[in-house]
């Protein structure tokens, strides 16, 4: 062993002890006579003394050391003179005998420090060097602690881990699909999976009534921060139960993380909101519930026959920001200007303060009475101080979501989200179907193996637009953590959702003849739910981005820019697998 302990291991009680330590510099000081070294490795830092006086060569090679050199060291722990009470290690030092260098290091594109100074690309390009970085790699650490957690927990209920391929075939519906040439198969794919769904219901019909896999799923879609290429899911299913007993089994694995991995004790049954709820009072499927500000419909007291605007309006919406009336007509007019960038759309905004004496001053004034503004006022239950911030639209759904921005934009500004709080509920009630206007035809809106809600299934030949999901999701923070539904255990019922959905009976057949046909040997009724993990562990972790929590992540355009890949491959390879290119010619 190149080493006897680890740089956060030694204490006092070890003084006197001859021991040997390796890892890399993390910064050298010559003070005088003594040259200080501090020794890094993933476990912590261990101060090192080279004293002059006593061995001036030794000194010498120590004072050549550089950044990130990896060394080994042979000496004695001994009292720390100046004490370090911000590392575990820091009432020690190591009186060095022995120093060898191991390998030198060129000096590092950027510090390894938890602030470093190397921006995100950089750090990416040089992400082995990253994650040298405390703050990195107990991110990493915690992502290892949450999978031992979450395999204890769903072992322990009885969940069997089951691995599933991932060379599959290509399935329709949501995201796209990356794709993999079969050299063997000429001018045929195989796909990377999007989810193991259809997978995990074969496992239902194979009577393994309770599977999880922590596992790979790859989606060639467009990214942001909580979207990678390649994500991990905690995969789920149960054969026998309703949404009812998914929900409490997942919901106790929440807590029991929470619990766990934080310190923090989630009392009480989760909050349960229906789909349209959400839409109508927070402008989301995936509401922040750390704190209020919802949305009070105005059109009863804002419709007047005064202005056109609100007068035409399909739909007016406004929400009251706390304590906000001292913002000035320069800040108001930058929250207009950001509510009208293109990634949001509104085109305009109206305001009302509530001033001390009660009265309301507002940027419509002149359409409205004082009495109006009072109506108002009480519509929204504004207090003296308070900013009444107003959007309106031709289309009720598109305002609420610019709303819904306008809410978190504010609910930001006022220190309303905290990372160290968390809010947890439940979605339910999702529409079955949404309108594809690319495709001019429904589309499920999670998969089409959902279950409809028993009260609508008559509705899919009269009224399918309006039939109900049995589907669920789980938010934590404005944040979609997870969700699932009972699926489709009934060959009839699966092959009506594929006609809704525009397949043909033979399109059908060939897409998913193989779970169709399993369903005629005898399918349990079933469910599920697939977590994030990525997303998990950044909620956990307070992070803004899943990077952070992936050892060697994607960036925006989905290249990873440490291998440079994707890349071009050689002619040789193309011809091997019959594929020929089709490039856009450069313009």
């Amino acid at each position: 062993m190149y080493r006897t302990h680890t740089n956060g291991e030694l204490r006092l009680s070890d003084a006197g002890k001859q021991v040997t330590l390796a890892g890399w510099v993390q910064r050298t000081r010559k003070m005088g006579a003594l040259t200080f070294v501090d020794l890094r490795d993933r476990y912590g830092i261990t101060q090192l003394v080279f004293n002059e006086e006593t061995n001036a060569p030794l000194c010498e090679q120590a004072n050549k050391l550089g950044r990130e050199f990896v060394i080994q060291v042979t000496g004695t722990v001994a009292e720390r003179y100046s004490k370090n009470k911000n590392i575990p290690t820091g009432d020690i030092e190591i009186e060095v005998s022995e120093l060898t260098v191991l390998n030198e290091s060129i000096t590092p594109p950027f510090t390894i420090e938890d602030n470093s100074d190397g921006g995100d690309d950089l750090r990416m390009k040089y992400r082995y060097l990253d994650l040298r970085r405390n703050a990195v790699r107990k991110n990493l650490e915690l992502r290892h602690k949450f999978c031992i957690a979450v395999r204890n927990y769903l072992s322990n209920l009885g969940f069997l881990e089951v691995e599933t391929p991932m060379l599959i075939g290509s399935t329709p519906e949501g995201a796209r699909d990356f794709i993999v040439p079969s050299r063997m198969n000429p001018g045929q794919f195989y796909a990377l999976p999007q989810s193991p769904q259809t997978l995990k219901q074969l496992l239902m019909v194979a009577g393994f009534d309770r599977y999880f896999q922590i596992v790979k799923c790859f989606r060639d879609e467009d990214l942001r921060a909580d979207r990678q290429p390649e994500f991990t899911q905690i995969d789920c299913e149960m054969s026998f139960v309703t949404q009812e007993d998914i929900i409490q089994t997942f919901e106790g694995m929440a807590k029991h993380l929470f619990k766990e991995l934080r310190g923090v004790e989630i009392e009480g049954d989760f909050l349960r909101l229906p789909w349209i709820e959400c839409m109508k009072r927070f402008g989301s499927d995936k509401p922040d519930m750390r704190f209020g500000m919802e949305f009070v419909e105005l059109d009863d007291v804002l419709k007047k026959g005064t202005f056109a605007v609100f007068d035409n309006a399909a739909y007016i919406g406004g929400i009251c920001a706390s304590g906000c009336a001292s913002y000035t007509r320069k800040d108001i007019d930058k929250l207009t200007e950001w509510v009208k960038r293109p990634q949001i759309g509104a085109k305009g905004m109206v305001y009302a303060r509530v001033q001390e004496d009660g009265t309301v001053k507002s940027s419509v004034d002149k359409f409205y009475t004082q009495e109006d503004l009072q109506a108002l006022k009480e519509k929204m239950q504004a207090n003296p101080g308070d900013l009444i911030l107003i959007l309106s639209g031709d289309d009720a759904m598109k305002t609420r979501k610019q709303l819904c921005e306008l809410r978190l934009e504010m609910g930001e500004r006022l220190g309303l989200r905290d990372k160290n709080k968390f809010a947890l509920l439940w979605v339910t009630e999702f529409p079955m179907f949404e309108w594809s206007d690319e495709e001019q035809r429904l589309m499920a809106m999670h998969h089409p193996f959902t279950h409809p809600m028993d009260e609508d299934i008559h509705l899919l030949d009269t009224n399918p637009a309006a039939v109900r999901a049995d589907a669920y999701d789980m938010v934590c923070n404005g944040i979609e953590v997870g969700g699932g539904s009972i699926r489709i255990h009934d060959p009839k019922l699966q092959a009506k959702m594929f006609e809704i959905l525009g397949f043909t009976p033979e399109k059908a057949q060939e897409q998913f003849g193989f779970l169709m046909n399993a369903f005629k040997y005898g399918a349990p009724p079933h469910g599920g739910l697939a977590y994030g993990l990525d997303r998990w562990v950044s909620i956990f972790a307070g992070l803004d981005s899943i990077r952070d929590c992936i050892a060697f992540p994607k960036n925006n355009s989905g290249r990873d820019v440490m291998l440079d890949a994707p890349s071009f491959v050689d002619q040789k390879q193309l011809d091997e697998d019959f594929i020929a290119l089709n490039l856009p010619k450069e313009q």
